[in-house]
């Protein structure tokens, strides 16, 4: 069939129709930054802008509690065991593994032009992304780029970035979130100018991380904040939780091992805290200023605004320094408030999210599903968020050391060229995030064999580990569904089983690995006793050595044994009565 003027004409305004359904996303992923420890509350500007006017999700988490490899994660929408890259730096890990592992022509932004959009990122991209390998290659996907480089990443009145590939510029003198925050408007006027074609710009200070210096010596700070803020918070303290500073030690491993902090430290933290709210003031204006600019050009209503941060933080819980790596809340519980088209306002979203969600989430919406990604699309709309489709866990993972940060950091005897003296090395695990309306837990397996089990209903500030002799009679009170803590423990290693290894659907639907005739959706579908005799026998999950990096050989069985109704359901060929949520029933 020939085609006219005026077919044409019809297929372009259907081609234009079609993209301008597309939204825009303008993303701002703050460092480091903490939830548990309330700094929401301290941005009045994100509660007006954001939170007031979007959906806060309440039970949103990182899946490794560190920047590199959460930032891989969270833009591949891959877990990290199998991007493999799970540290700062080669050979495990920073910007020279993403580009080793072919990340460069297969992540967010790549996909995002693949549908017509233009991209730009401005910030803090990945750690040993360098002003000497900075073109080494170039990083791929973006229409426009302005980005933080090492070794000057973290030093806030000394930034260096690249823009657009070229030759790195120095930004010696000036505030480095605010200098991040004037390239985004640049891009945003940028990105105004092509009215056909939908955007996608990634903001990411380093705020309200420490600060750090490594030329010509490694100094680790508190973070430094603009002039203008520093009048503010003069009396704040650290939320005085039951785990801050604890009299009896908390945890397993090293964590256990720590010393009451003395009032020196305490001092320290508490002005350390202060910092980072400060520093947290400059992103505060940038959400303002963002918000202000999407309206102005008549933008808002069609884009979709994401704010979250890569990791968590503690400060002085579980007697800890300053810093991150661990599986406790503090560290892996993180903040996201979405605003966007057809996104309730004000709302409080209780569904379990992760970082791994993010990037199937942008794609879905700007028109592009990818059922192959290790995430899911986080419900958005009134509607979903009503019957929400995602599940109740989260895998959590980690390799390597726990890096503590401040003045009074150094907690072990690790040595760490171009680092110093470093905290714990075996800071190697597994962990499993659940929470549902009726239990909430973390389950921890440690590369050195100590395991964690924190009920967070009973013990939201996980201080009692059920697997410590003195709390077996905790253990022994604990129950789900009417079934005592051993069969739980059962049901949950085997759970982790799966998902410290998972790919694609077994990582959001795990229990159709388990139970692929569908017997078991949930925990409490696995708990019925008729898989006592399985989940018992399962392969349980375990570390041969303690690695830096992701070793799949030390990493233990990889495989979980799939239900086989026939082996299992009539051992004996016996009616054996159970009780099951409270009933008493019999099966054979």
């Amino acid at each position: 069939m020939r085609l006219t003027a005026l077919s044409w004409a019809m297929l372009a305004s259907a081609s234009w129709t079609n993209a301008a359904k597309q939204p825009n996303f303008v993303f701002v992923l703050t460092d480091d930054q903490d939830y548990e420890m309330k700094s929401l509350d301290y941005m009045p500007l994100l509660q007006k802008y954001l939170a007031n006017e979007g959906t806060s999700y309440e039970r949103h988490y990182c899946t490794v509690a560190i920047c590199c490899p959460s930032r891989v994660n969270l833009w591949t929408g891959q877990a990290a065991h199998n991007t493999n890259v799970t540290d700062l730096h080669p050979p495990y890990g920073g910007y020279p593994k993403f580009v080793e592992g072919g990340f460069n022509e297969n992540w967010l932004p790549v996909w995002l032009q693949q549908l017509g959009y233009n991209t730009y990122y401005t910030g803090k991209l990945f750690n040993a992304h360098t002003v000497n390998n900075y073109d080494d290659p170039p990083v791929n996907g973006f229409n426009g780029s302005d980005f933080l480089l090492d070794p000057y990443t973290y030093e806030y009145f000394n930034p260096h970035m690249t823009r657009n590939g070229a030759q790195p510029v120095s930004y010696k003198g000036k505030y480095s979130p605010d200098v991040v925050a004037n390239k985004a408007y640049g891009f945003l006027d940028d990105a105004s100018k092509d009215p056909d074609r939908p955007f996608f710009i990634g903001i990411a200070p380093i705020a309200p991380h420490s600060n750090m210096r490594s030329v010509p010596s490694l100094e680790r700070g508190t973070p430094f904040y603009a002039e203008r803020h520093a009048h503010l918070f003069k009396e704040e303290k650290i939320p005085r939780t039951k785990n801050f500073n604890p009299k009896e030690p908390s945890g397993v491993g090293w964590i256990r091992d720590l010393p009451v902090l003395n009032d020196t430290l305490i001092d320290y933290h508490d002005e350390f805290y202060r910092a980072r709210l400060r520093a947290l003031q400059s992103v505060d204006e940038l959400v303002e200023e963002v918000v202000k600019r999407l309206e102005s050009k008549g933008l808002l209503d069609n884009t979709y605004i994401i704010y979250t941060a890569d990791n968590g933080y503690h400060i002085s819980q579980h007697r800890l320094p300053p810093g991150k790596e661990c599986s406790f809340e503090e560290d892996i519980h993180v903040p996201l408030i979405v605003r966007g088209p057809g996104v309730p306002a004000g709302h409080i979203a209780n569904v379990v999210s992760s970082h791994t969600d993010l990037t199937p989430t942008i794609l879905r919406l700007a028109g592009k599903a990818r059922p192959d990604l290790d995430g899911s699309p986080i419900p958005l709309t009134k509607k979903a968020l009503a019957k929400p489709d995602s599940g109740e866990h989260v895998n959590v993972e980690f390799w390597g050391r726990a890096i503590p940060e401040g003045k009074y950091g150094w907690i072990g005897d690790d040595f760490l060229p171009g680092f110093g003296h470093v905290g714990a090395r075996n800071n190697t695990y597994k962990a499993l995030r659940v929470a549902a309306e009726e239990y909430s837990f973390l389950y921890t397996v440690w590369c050195t064999g100590d395991k964690e089990f924190y009920d967070m209903k009973r013990d939201p500030n996980q201080l009692d580990n059920l697997f410590e002799e003195k709390n077996f009679h905790l253990a022994e009170e604990f129950s789900i569904a009417g079934r005592p803590f051993k069969q739980i423990h059962d049901r949950i290693d085997s759970l982790l089983l799966v998902l410290k290894s998972c790919k694609g659907k077994s990582c959001h639907s795990p229990w159709s690995v388990l139970h692929p005739d569908d017997a078991a959706g949930s925990l409490k579908d696995a708990l019925r006793p008729k898989f006592d005799a399985f989940y018992k026998e399962q392969p349980k999950v375990s570390f041969s050595s303690c690695q830096l990096g992701y070793l799949k050989s030390e990493e233990g069985p990889q495989d979980a044994n799939v239900w086989d109704n026939f082996q299992y359901a009539k051992p004996g060929g016996k009616q054996v009565p159970f009780q099951y949520e409270g009933h008493w029933s019999w099966w054979t």
